[in-house]
Order: C-alpha cells, then sequence, then structure tokens
C-alpha cells in the first residue's frame, strides 16, 4: 500500500468539520448576492426585443433573412448552407428605428413618410451596415440611407 504525504497546513485543513469554516458573510456582500439574483432575474424576463440594443441617430436595426430550412421538395438544406445564405442576403426585417432616422431634411427632404419603419421587410446593400451576433442569430446596424427598397415578402426577392 502506498502512502500520501501531504503538507501539515492541508491536512489540517482536512480535519476540520463544516462547522469550523468561517462562515461569515458582510451585510455587503449579501446585498450585493441579491442585487445580482434581482438583475440576472430582471434581464430574463425582459423580452427579446427588449435586450436588443436600441439604435442611436439614425440607423436602423435589421434581422436578415434566413429563408427555409427545407425545400419544397422536402429535402432539407444543411446548416451551414442556411448561414451562408443569411450572410449574403439583401433582405431584412426591421426591428427598430433610431430617433433621428429619415429626420434630416438636406438628405430626405421633406418626406411625408419615412422609407421605413418597425416591422417592414426591406432591402439594402450587400455588404450594407455593420454585422454583430446575438443569442439565436445575427443581426445588422445600418444607416437610414442605406434602406434601398420596401417589399411584402422576402420570399418574393432572389438574390444571386
Amino acid at each position: 500500500m502506498t502512502k500520501l504525504f501531504v503538507p501539515k497546513h492541508v491536512r489540517q485543513e482536512q480535519e476540520k468539520s463544516p462547522t469550523e469554516q468561517p462562515q461569515e458573510i458582510s451585510e455587503l456582500e449579501l446585498k450585493m448576492q441579491e442585487k445580482a439574483a434581482q438583475a440576472e432575474s430582471d434581464v430574463v424576463d425582459l423580452p427579446i426585443l427588449e435586450k436588443l440594443p436600441q439604435p442611436t441617430g439614425w440607423r436602423v436595426l435589421i434581422l436578415p433573412y434566413r429563408g427555409k430550412g427545407k425545400t419544397e421538395g422536402g429535402l432539407f438544406i444543411p446548416d451551414a448552407t442556411v448561414d451562408r445564405e443569411a450572410l449574403t442576403t439583401v433582405c431584412g426585417y426591421v426591428l427598430k428605428v433610431g430617433p433621428l432616422a429619415y429626420q434630416d431634411t438636406t438628405k430626405f427632404g421633406l418626406l411625408q413618410e419615412p422609407w421605413c419603419k418597425e416591422n417592414d421587410w426591406v432591402i439594402f446593400g450587400r455588404y450594407a451596415g455593420s454585422r454583430f451576433k446575438i443569442d439565436g442569430g445575427e443581426v445588422r446596424l445600418l444607416n437610414d440611407d442605406e434602406i434601398l427598397a420596401k417589399i411584402q415578402n422576402p420570399e418574393d426577392i432572389i438574390h444571386l
């Protein structure tokens, strides 16, 4: 049988009973833990749209169209192909519009209504905007003048 030699201070720590371990938690640490738990529950309770960043100035937050994961014939398209198509898509869904979007009269003149608003499907340049990942996909942040057109259904648009 082999013996294991441990340093004296390690053996003493192992021999202490759980009640001898210091259990003191300062009031400040307790309050910080409560605040952290409260903040964590607040984040979980928020709807997904409220967790997304609010565009500032003249920017528009777009969710690019991903396309279908299955063909009309019933064949499943690999996830890698769907993701690649989503990167090169030119269609997207407007999630949020910044407070100054379409307000610049030198750029847009006196508009009767903005070029797009929340919940519209739009077309934009293939490489337009800034891309960043969120939980569940990717969104783009575009300038208001990078929106090219409004459409009814993204599946009507064929991009090459």
